[in-house]
């Protein structure tokens, strides 16, 4: 409940309303006309609110990389980080499941329905309740976790590893299971705030929880070890939430615990939240899968598996992240509303540009793989054989890019449906594939393997969504398949390029002869060089994300006419 000092409505400083966007576009009338007029100031909002997400996901994911090359420089490939990589993995599920499943995608919808008809009191009323009710059931996990830490490590997580790295990881993950508490509170905050269209601090908190980490691999783990990492999630975890709840106490909210099961709309964020926890589950446990087999395969795979994870995230995150994170609130008002056709454009307006981005990702990913993971990994600890483990690992997930974009973006569509029930099944069938799927290729492929099971089974759960999604709605319109055609196009050119040139560049990047300025500038060029032929074939074909982006460009240089009348 509010309290009687303030409302939201009230507070000057506070976003735009998402009621001031859609005001009068209830009716019958508005969703048979053309998308113009107020749905371009909702397409202008996205493309600000993706931009300063983009921008702050950027930040967050540079960060993620100096605080995995430090970790690199620290650990490199040893038994000590593979302990660390396996004691995440039970505390990570209990965020996914419990805290990320209630305030994702099953909150995100109500609590945004009622912001959107100015209903404030009960939205912040939903909020406490389920904040209640969630945290008392994590807290009751990890109770059962923090018993059986033991068990769960050596029979499920990573049988494979060595007896003393196996009780190092029992201790970590007693430990770490201070952090999906911590960072569910900051999940909840996310939640609550983008259901305001209040990007910004979301954004900025997973900064503080690199920085978190940061200092945990640079004060605290050349004394402690991995127990140094351990103490610098906990610091950024805590930051990660303090800063979302401190902007949600200036617009007004104050959390007051509630067990009222009859709070308005707690019925539904429960419907919708059972299957979505199924669903983070899913792929939380394709991960487990991944761990499993990987300290069976050897020494070092785990760490590997997970640097090239990380390495394989940081397109992912400024790309499919940040844009889905923007367009999921905004479609779920759309559908709460009626506006389905405004639904389909605003997922075809993402997919265009997402798409036109992560193909040419991916290529550099597989193109220079060992070049990429040398320039930014190999120091100190972190071997040329750590360099070539990593490196294959990267190449195999990124075969998967594009499949992972694509679930990402879909997934909000179906969330924002209010349909929760279709991505899991599409999740739950991609855990038997990967079980399957990494049994096969583990023994061909090594850890190689692992990672081309999880593009593998992803690709085949964007395929299922995008088929279902087709019967649900129908098509998202001719434009977004003909970007999608020039793109691909544009794609294989560089491609061809690129795998030419990553030769000679692998070559004179070999991992055994080190960082030269001479190899750091031939793979520079090789980048740019495979860039500019993507950019050059897209202008050719008139792909259409390029076209206007260059002319919006030219629109702003001097001399240019002023078309602002004209949008």
């Amino acid at each position: 409940m509010l309290p009687a000092r303030a409302s939201l409505a009230a507070l000057p400083h506070r976003d735009k309303a998402p009621d001031v966007q859609y005001a009068g576009m209830e009716s019958q009338e508005f969703r048979d006309k053309p998308i113009t007029g107020n749905a371009r100031i909702a397409t202008r909002s996205i493309a600000a609110n993706a931009v300063i997400v983009a921008a702050a996901f950027v930040v967050s994911r540079i960060l993620g990389l100096l605080r995995e090359v430090l970790i690199a420089r620290q650990f490199g490939t040893s038994p000590e980080y593979d302990a660390y990589v396996a004691a995440f993995r039970v505390p990570d599920l209990l965020f996914l499941i419990i805290m990320s499943g209630a305030f994702g995608s099953a909150f995100i919808p109500v609590f945004g329905g009622f912001i959107s008809r100015g209903q404030y009191e009960h939205a912040w009323r939903l909020a406490s309740t389920v904040l209640t009710y969630t945290v008392i059931v994590l807290l009751l996990f990890a109770q059962v976790v923090f018993l059986l830490a033991g068990p769960l490590i050596g029979t499920l997580i990573a049988p494979g590893l060595a007896e003393e790295q196996r009780d190092l990881a029992v201790d970590l993950t007693r430990m770490l299971l201070l952090s999906p508490l911590l960072l569910g509170l900051g999940a909840a905050a996310k939640g609550m705030l983008e259901a305001q269209d209040a990007f910004t601090l979301p954004a900025i908190a997973p900064i503080l929880y690199n920085l978190g980490i940061i200092f945990g691999a640079i004060v605290l783990a050349p004394e402690y070890g991995a127990y140094g990492l351990a103490y610098g999630v906990v610091v950024g975890a805590a930051a990660h939430a303090t800063i979302q709840f401190v902007d949600l106490v200036l617009r007004g909210w104050s959390f007051r615990p509630s067990f009222n099961i009859r709070t308005e709309g707690l019925g539904t964020v429960a419907k919708l939240m059972a299957p979505r926890i199924v669903g983070q589950a899913a792929f939380q446990i394709n991960i487990i899968v991944m761990t499993n087999f990987a300290s069976r395969v050897g020494e070092a795979r785990v760490s590997a598996l997970n640097y090239a994870y990380q390495l394989f995230m940081l397109p992912h995150g400024v790309l499919a992240l940040s844009l889905s994170t923007v367009i999921f609130p905004l479609m779920a008002r759309q559908f709460e509303l009626g506006q389905l056709d405004a639904l389909k454009h605003t997922l075809s307006r993402a997919l265009g540009p997402l798409l036109f981005l992560t193909f040419p990702a991916a290529i550099g990913l597989i193109a220079f793989r060992e070049s990429i993971v040398q320039m930014i990994l190999q120091f100190g600890t972190f071997t040329e054989e750590s360099t070539r483990l990593v490196a294959t690992g990267l190449a195999y997930f990124a075969v998967g890019l594009v499949a992972f974009a694509v679930v990402e973006a879909i997934t909000r569509a179906f969330y924002a449906m209010q349909d929760t029930l279709t991505p899991v099944i599409a999740a739950v069938l991609t855990i038997a594939a990967n079980i399957g799927l990494s049994w096969t290729l583990a023994p061909i492929l090594g850890h190689g393997g692992l990672a081309l099971s999880i593009s593998v089974t992803t690709s085949i759960e964007a395929v299922v969504l995008m088929g279902v999604l087709y019967r649900r709605i129908g098509g998202l319109g001719s434009p977004l398949l003909v970007s999608v055609l020039r793109t691909s196009l544009a794609a294989i050119v560089m491609a061809a390029v690129a795998l030419w040139i990553g030769g000679p560049v692998a070559e004179a990047t070999d991992p055994a002869r080190g960082r030269t300025v001479w190899s750091v500038g031939l793979f520079l060029f090789a980048l740019a060089t495979a860039g500019a032929t993507y950019l050059c074939a897209a202008w050719y074909l008139r792909a259409p994300e390029l076209t206007i982006l260059m002319g919006r460009l030219s629109s702003r240089m001097p001399g240019a006419p002023d078309r602002t009348s004209e949008t």
